[in-house]
């Protein structure tokens, strides 16, 4: 299902409006005529938001009445095949002249510092890219542990310059936005492992420590690092990498980052934007209750400023479809019927465990996965005490017994619901197929969305902690 967030990313443009504005001559050495455009990041998406048309002498001006929010912005020369960044922050009317053969090191900015810094660092790294390119062949060529050894000195020396030039602009010019990005870079250095009682070095404290401090360098109050790729990517790889896929965890961690952005409003509306369209579009089962969380303290309170009305209420809709089969919460009722017309009543379903599969008889997935889960049911499940309930969705009811013969799934229920009178589509979320619900004896879902394997080892282990 096509997520109801994504568009929002389209909503975090600039907050407050100056009366100075931006203004950016730009001459391009080699062109006569074309569009420039200027664009944005956007954590790491970027967006055109403006363009201007050259003249014979290869100039134009970018220009505009609202002064932009500080970041990393881009100049992509005619064709959009090419371009290359710049930063905006204080200082927005400046004069670029670009030579296109060397972009990077023929780029004159005036009246720029911020610029003119970020112009030196960029030719350091040019600088650099010989070396780093000779370690790479050596790496490339490597044969063994040793060959690769060999390189490590000079892929070390690079790496330590280039820190060293970073922590030089953080020492010496702490306010510029490039300052900023280079904090927010910097990763937590780990103290050697204490250790415990007995002797033993704690092997858990290296992940500890670096979690902490994980964010001790990027300032979350800081707007200016929407617009660059960087807050993203520390998102993307604390929640990831070092947030313990567990829903409470999960929940803690989102508001406690959350709460760091509060002194910004950008800041707010990207990591609160981020966090609830990463958890509306998680794959790791039971983790849709931090969407749900996320929507219920900060869109359903309207401290999601940034939506109107009638997004904030899909948005909310799609919580509350969500919301009543979260993990650990008892399943809806539902009042079906056999093909014979037969109530089926899954409360009166009295087992170990209850596999609740929605198909359809016509679905491509649906004709592959329901037969793997019957295989799976009469070698090992029927065993463990689990109950079978298949609810068709789809097709014709022809089709449905049909599919039910030939594939020989006896031992299952077969219900259908022919006038829609138990809402399952909604109670369920099925908005595809095949959808497969796990529930215990008291029918508390325990497990959703699994595959036949998946399920199988959930089973096992199941079984085995008994």
């Amino acid at each position: 299902m096509q997520k109801l967030l994504i568009f929002l990313i389209c909503l975090c443009g600039a907050s407050a409006a100056h009366a100075q504005g931006y203004n950016i001559a730009l001459q391009l050495k080699g062109y006569t005529s074309g569009t420039v455009y200027l664009g944005h990041y956007m954590g790491k998406t970027t967006y055109v938001m403006d363009s201007a048309s050259l003249d014979p002498g290869g100039k134009a001006t970018l220009a505009g009445k609202e002064t932009q929010p500080g970041g990393i912005y881009l100049i992509v020369l005619p064709g959009k095949k090419q371009y290359f960044e710049i930063l905006l922050d204080k200082q927005q009317h400046f004069s670029i002249v670009a030579d296109t053969s060397d972009l990077i090191g023929k780029t004159i900015f005036t009246n720029s510092p911020d610029n003119q810094q970020f112009s030196d660092y960029n030719r350091f790294i040019t600088s650099q890219s010989a070396t780093m390119a000779e370690v790479q062949q050596l790496l490339a060529a490597a044969k063994n542990a040793e060959d690769s050894a060999r390189a490590r000195p000079a892929m070390d020396a690079i790496g330590k310059k280039l820190q060293q030039y970073r922590q030089d602009i953080i020492a010496k010019q702490p306010k510029t936005l490039l300052a900023a990005i280079f904090r927010a870079m910097r990763e937590p250095e780990v103290p050697a492992m204490p250790r415990n009682a007995d002797g033993s070095l704690d092997s858990t404290f290296p992940y500890r420590y670096y979690k902490a401090h994980f964010w001790d360098d990027a300032d979350l109050s800081d707007g200016r690092l929407v617009r660059t790729p960087v807050l993203e990517a520390r998102l993307n790889r604390y929640f990831n990498q070092l947030v313990a896929p567990v829903p409470d965890s999960a929940i803690v961690e989102a508001d406690k980052i959350i709460a760091l952005t509060k002194n910004d409003r950008e800041s707010f509306k990207f990591v609160t934007w981020w966090l609830t369209q990463f958890y509306e579009g998680s794959n790791i089962m039971g983790m849709d209750a931090v969407f749900v969380h996320l929507v219920e303290k900060y869109y359903v309170t309207k401290k999601a400023y940034w939506v109107n009305d009638e997004q904030r209420e899909k948005i909310i809709a799609r919580a509350y479809e969500i919301a009543p089969n979260l993990i650990g919460q008892k399943a809806a009722q539902l009042i079906l019927q056999d093909s014979t017309g037969a109530p089926v009543n899954l409360y009166n379903v009295r087992s170990k465990y209850t596999v609740l599969v929605f198909w359809d008889p016509t679905c491509g997935h649906c004709v592959t996965e329901v037969p793997k889960l019957d295989s799976a049911y009469k070698a090992r499940w029927k065993q463990q005490g689990v109950t079978m309930i298949g609810v068709k969705t789809e097709g014709t009811k022809a089709e449905w017994t049909a599919f039910i013969q030939e594939k020989k799934l006896t031992g299952w229920i077969h219900a259908w619901d022919p006038k829609y009178t138990s809402n399952y589509r909604k109670l369920y979320d099925v908005y595809s197929t095949p959808v497969v619900y796990l529930l215990d004896e008291n029918k508390k879902i325990l497990a959703k969305r699994l595959g036949t394997q998946q399920l199988d080892e959930f089973l096992s282990r199941g079984q085995s902690s008994h």
